[in-house]
């Protein structure tokens, strides 16, 4: 075969690829399932998390992994703190390849974690977001404590999490610290939600298009449970 002919094949190939990837993600990139159906399994899974019936784990063997070396499928994607007490794979009792997890303490959105969540979402073709905050966030309780205000690159992260804390503070003067975090923690997940299609046109686009819906919901540390809050169109 000539140069000409090599160049032809590896043009079409390259069509062929692009094709694929178009009609995987219109159909929500071989996921398979809507983000209702993809909200119900997250909270089905924390249900066997509360029961102690747990299973994924079980399900973690050579064939699935195997399975998952060949590509990712991931039902939906989870923006959680980093806190150690609180892994999404296990609250939610999934398995390997089930959860896109992009996890960052305060599960602010800086553009690092939006370009994730946008691979996920156009790419993989993943349905739902969920922005998962937790009940006594150090990053949180920081940024209550400093007024938003901290040296070095933990100060990054409390400048973020600031407006919401601090319109908190406000309008829980004079409560408890506790529930003054609890609430610029629950403000917090409200306003990084929101922020998710201000800052990002792919993932406003995907919503608009009804591609990807954004759920927004906390977990708490003593009970184990996922309590959602309203639900983001």
């Amino acid at each position: 075969m000539n140069g000409t002919g090599r160049r032809v094949v590896r043009l079409i190939a390259g069509v062929a690829v692009v094709v694929s990837a178009a009609v995987a993600f219109a159909s929500g990139g071989g996921v398979g399932v809507t983000a209702d159906e993809a909200l119900q399994q997250l909270i089905d899974g924390n249900k066997r998390y509360l029961e102690g019936t747990m299973r994924a784990c079980g399900e973690c063997g050579v064939n699935k992994r195997e399975e998952c070396a060949k590509g990712q499928k991931p039902y939906a994607i989870i923006l959680s703190c980093s806190d150690s007490r609180v892994p999404p794979e296990i609250i939610f009792d999934e398995a390997l390849g089930e959860l896109f997890v992009v996890r960052v303490a305060g599960n602010i959105p800086d553009p690092v974690v939006l370009g994730s969540i946008e691979y996920a979402a156009e790419h993989i073709g993943s349905p739902l977001i969920m922005v998962l905050g937790h009940e006594r966030c150090g990053a949180v309780t920081a940024t209550v404590d400093t007024k938003g205000k901290a040296h070095g690159n933990i100060g990054a992260i409390v400048k973020t999490i600031a407006p919401a804390a601090m319109k908190a503070v406000k309008e829980n003067k004079g409560k408890a610290k506790a529930e003054v975090v609890e609430a610029a923690t629950d403000a917090n997940v409200k306003l990084v939600a929101a922020n998710l299609t201000k800052k990002s046109p792919v993932i406003a686009k995907l919503v608009k298009e009804g591609k990807i819906k954004i759920v927004t919901a906390k977990y708490d540390l003593d009970d184990g449970k996922v309590t959602l809050f309203e639900d983001k169109k």
